[in-house]
């Protein structure tokens, strides 16, 4: 087991106070798994024998954040960032069917074992004391954890039945921890992957920004496409399960930095698209206005910066300005050494990026909107144009001062 952290002491902590009294209660899920494997976890969830009225009677600081399915949040000390610990506390439970493909119906309270085998995955389906140190594993997790073999739990077509982006959290986690699709399970999400679309939009990119983002994302990738998700998710872009039809893709996705955000990998994917395409699927998958805007940037500019040295000033400077340019470089990079062409542009780019200071990369405008009211125009399509003719001659240093700004605004407002 690791270092102790805060969020351990106090999962460890919570256990122990429900034990005290008088009932059962263990940590649950990824947390255990990510305890084998030697890793941090990001969270801890417990699970007990109490209801969730017990639980709130037990611990003065608690959110129900589902208590119809047993579910309540306790609150723990607040760390020195201000943000307090919190832990999950379930009921154990069993599913009462799921018409929805996402959640239970209803749900009953049971004991651990039974707990168990209504969750997705044996390595996910195990449960540890950290009073005594012991492992209950009702599922055979602990053996697919060592053997590296990520299986459904029981009927694994009744598990994807009951909560489709089940498949999608395998497509993450096999690459993630390195390991192997048990057959039965590769079948059962073969079969289910047309009906993914009964997961919402906002639960589908959530698990799509874990699977793009982490530095296993060529491996999920491949998964995503041979498990058929990809062709029901992302249409446009997949139209097969055959990797090799994909083979450029690829590539590039390869060629990617490890650490690259949600939206260079999406844009990587969606590069070959049209813009309206792309804000389509941004639309359909209800991303924010922030990762929408930057992969329309992205794919929009993806190839303004091939041959920097002969773009004029004005416009080479503005692109630099941008805040997306730290990744349009990422992705021009990983286009052109998926190519085999070399990465001369981006180095100039960089290096143009890195010596500028910023009151030469984008300084403050010589003439504003007040300038050109004072000189009697009126807001308008002409108004804008003046603004942004002035400012393209300050970035191209034609214009340096104001006074010859200013005069400049007055020649415009006559010639135009």
């Amino acid at each position: 087991m690791m270092n102790q952290n805060p969020d351990k002491i106090f999962a460890t902590e919570v256990v122990r106070k429900l034990v005290d009294a008088g009932f059962e209660a263990l940590w649950a899920g990824g947390c255990v798994r990510d305890e084998l494997l030697g890793l941090n976890p990001a969270d801890y969830d417990v699970a007990t024998s109490a209801r969730p009225e017990q639980v709130r009677k037990i611990f003065p600081r608690t959110v129900a954040v589902g208590a119809s399915f047993g579910v309540i949040e306790v609150i723990g000390p607040t760390l020195p960032s201000g943000k307090p610990l919190m832990i999950q506390v379930a009921t154990f439970r069993a599913d009462l069917g799921y018409t929805d493909g996402r959640r239970p119906d209803a749900v009953r309270f049971c004991d651990a074992q039974e707990d168990a085998l209504r969750r997705d995955f044996t390595i996910n389906g195990m449960f540890f004391n950290p009073i005594s140190g012991s492992l209950v594993d009702y599922v055979g997790g602990q053996i697919d954890l060592k053997n590296r073999v990520l299986r459904a739990i029981g009927d694994a077509n009744l598990r994807f039945t009951e909560d489709r982006l089940r498949m999608l959290r395998a497509v993450r986690l096999v690459p993630r921890f390195n390991l192997s699709l048990e057959e039965n399970t590769r079948v059962a999400i073969l079969a289910n992957s047309p009906a993914i679309w009964t997961v919402s939009p906002e639960r589908i990119a959530e698990e799509l920004r874990k699977i793009f983002q982490h530095q296993s994302r060529s491996a999920g990738v491949g998964l995503f496409i041979e498990l058929g998700l990809a062709k029901q998710i992302l249409p446009e872009v997949f139209h097969s399960e055959t990797l090799h039809d994909y083979k450029n893709l690829m590539a590039v996705i390869n060629c990617l930095p490890l650490e690259s955000s949600f939206p260079l990998v999406l844009a990587a994917i969606l590069q070959n698209l049209t813009i309206k395409q792309v804000d389509e699927i941004c639309r359909k998958f209800k991303l924010s206005n922030l990762e929408t805007g930057i992969t329309h940037s992205l794919v929009l500019h993806r190839e303004s910066l091939q041959e920097p040295e002969k773009l004029r000033m004005c416009e080479f400077k503005k692109l630099l300005a941008q805040p997306f340019v730290t990744d349009l470089l990422k992705l021009m990079g990983a286009n052109r050494l998926s190519s085999g062409l070399d990465s001369k542009p981006v180095e100039y780019c960089l290096e143009k990026l890195n010596s500028w200071p910023r009151e030469v990369l984008d300084p403050m405008p010589l003439v504003g909107g007040e300038d050109l009211k004072l000189l009697g125009l009126k807001p308008g399509p002409k108004f804008k144009q003046i603004l942004d003719l002035i400012r393209d001659e300050q970035l191209d240093g034609i214009l340096k001062i104001r006074p010859h700004a200013l005069l400049r605004a007055e020649e415009l407002a006559k010639l135009l």
